[in-house]
């Protein structure tokens, strides 16, 4: 059944070529962009796929939540959250500002995600960091997650406002470590290259409370997992944010590579991977599936047939 209704969300948006390729990073424009696979794996580690779920592409910043959920585990909610704000920032992802308190507004934006990638470069060293990142994300994908050396370099030729916005973390006492090492580990944990199957699994572990439905791996702890899925649910999808919350209601991550990741409590991820984008930096095609999917399987937090959690019942 739901094989079905993936296929037929995938054949209904297949001729869609709305939006544009993200071209202020030269390889990425050079990207088929008629390229679009939809895969879906469950807590339980059931897994379909339509299309190009095989073909491997950058997760830039869908790999947001994951290096939060790393910081997290390793230096406690009060330490990142003293240096990260957890509100939407209603302004770009790459806005080189900071909230009136000094700090990023949340982790979602790139001046958030900075700040957590200068965390673990304090705690890992610039080369430790990426080698911790790159098996992170492999236990998550169940798999061997790729790195692509043609985007890592493009990124950093270009990264120009990124730089600013490590000088800007370092200025304000934000970020620690020195702000071209941060720069560098953070753009090598945006070219780490998935899959849309890797990435329906890294959400699907996320929906498991931290388990990796398919290897069993328990990876992330479930405080860390109910974070990092609240800020994704809040602020998870740029300034689209809002309307993302008001429309499909479900926590997910947007990367301007075309990949959009969604996570159902303790029921399944969804992975989508089309790389032309709307003006937020949005999959225009993976936008439209996922509101075709979340309406048609009734997925929305808040949906009339949600019954929400059984807790409540027991202090009844």
């Amino acid at each position: 059944m739901i094989d079905s209704i993936i296929a037929a969300v995938h054949d209904a948006l297949v001729e869609e070529t709305g939006g544009q390729l993200a071209d202020y990073i030269p390889v990425l424009a050079e990207v088929d962009p008629d390229e679009f696979g939809i895969a879906v794996v469950t807590a339980n580690g059931d897994v379909w796929a339509h299309g190009d779920t095989d073909t491997p592409f950058t997760i830039q910043s869908v790999s947001k939540p994951f290096a939060l959920a790393m910081a997290l585990q390793k230096c406690g909610p009060d330490q990142v959250f003293d240096k990260v704000g957890t509100e939407p920032s209603g302004d770009s992802f790459n806005s080189v500002t900071l909230s009136g308190d000094g700090k990023p507004q949340n982790p979602m934006v790139n001046s958030g995600a900075i700040t957590i990638a200068g965390m673990l470069v304090g705690e890992y060293g610039e080369g430790g960091a990426h080698i911790e990142t790159h098996d992170m994300f492999s236990r998550m994908a169940g798999s061997s997650v790729g790195f692509n050396e043609d985007v890592c370099r493009s990124e950093l030729v270009t990264g120009h406002r990124n730089r600013a916005i490590a000088h800007l973390l370092y200025a304000s006492g934000v970020v620690t470590t020195e702000p071209e090492a941060v720069v560098n580990a953070y753009t090598k944990q945006c070219s780490i290259t998935v899959t849309a199957k890797q990435l329906a699994t890294m959400a699907a572990t996320l929906a498991n409370i931290g388990t990796n439905p398919i290897t069993n791996d328990q990876i992330l702890d479930p405080l860390t997992v109910r974070h990092t899925l609240s800020l994704m649910f809040t602020c998870g999808m740029y300034d689209g944010a809002g309307d993302w919350a008001v429309h499909v209601g479900v926590p997910a991550k947007s990367g301007v590579s075309g990949g959009v990741m969604a996570v159902v409590n303790r029921q399944i991820g969804i992975a989508v991977y089309s790389p032309r984008l709307d003006e937020h930096g949005n999959s225009v095609r993976a936008i439209k599936a996922l509101t075709m999917l979340t309406e048609e399987l009734g997925l929305h937090a808040f949906e009339l047939t949600n019954a929400g959690s059984s807790m409540l019942s027991v202090y009844l």
